[in-house]
């Protein structure tokens, strides 16, 4: 194995993915008396049978140590016109997941007991299956267990190039 990329080569890298088009996801989880949740673009879907999605969270993040004790989480997958919502669970220092959803319609789902903002195009409620660290993120491996709603016919947030795109 070589060595890792640095200086101008490490830039060719953050360059090549930022122009890699992506879905935009608000990903929940409930710990206890609060709520957490962030903004993520490594999302996918790896499997029909059982339906199971993969979300990559940075490793050192409070986040990332919630959902190695929580299980059960939501992931809503953002339509064009939640542009702000993104942001504000993008936000450094942000605060719970109540008070960013406290004027935005949202509700807590049956399976996950997560958050689950409104409006997106679809919410899945997810149960994590097996966690892989890989670099500074961990992969969450999880099996869906619900789709709490999907919306047809609107249209997806997409992140590239480091914008938001509709």
């Amino acid at each position: 194995m070589g060595d890792p990329l640095s200086g101008e080569a490490g830039a060719d890298f953050v360059e090549a993915v930022a122009g890699f088009a992506t879905g935009v996801v608000v990903l929940t989880v409930r710990d206890g008396r609060d709520d957490l949740g962030t903004t993520v673009t490594s999302f996918m879907s790896v499997s029909l049978e059982p339906p199971m999605v993969v979300a990559g969270v940075a490793s050192a993040s409070y986040l990332a140590e919630v959902l190695r004790r929580r299980d059960r989480w939501a992931a809503t997958v953002l339509a064009a016109g939640q542009r702000a919502l993104a942001g504000r669970f993008a936000a450094e220092g942000r605060p719970s997941a109540r008070l960013l959803l406290a004027a935005a319609p949202h509700h807590r789902g049956p399976r996950s007991d997560a958050l689950i903002p409104g409006g997106g195009l679809a919410a899945l409620e997810c149960e994590t299956r097996r966690s892989v660290e890989a670099g500074d993120h961990t992969l969450f491996v999880a099996e869906v267990l619900a789709a709490d709603y999907v919306a047809r016919g609107e249209r997806p947030l997409i992140r590239v190039n480091r914008r938001y795109a509709t």
